[in-house]
């Protein structure tokens, strides 16, 4: 599902970016992601996704 229409990022895409570099805010995920530099609409959907994907994996020190 596309979540960003103007940059044309998926869900899968920021899923995936998530889990590789763990950013940890909205700023940190857009600096990885292009979303939410045009209309903004997509801002709300990529929080949910960012939040959720961070529940679910281990942060790096907790593996180390």
């Amino acid at each position: 599902m596309y979540v960003c229409l103007c940059n044309a990022v998926s869900d899968k895409t920021i899923r995936s970016t998530v889990q590789r570099f763990q950013p940890q805010s909205i700023r940190e995920l857009k600096c990885l992601v292009p979303v939410g530099n045009k209309c903004g609409k997509c801002i709300r959907v990529a929080r949910e996704i960012l939040e959720d994907e961070l529940n679910r994996v281990p942060l790096y020190e907790e593996i180390a």
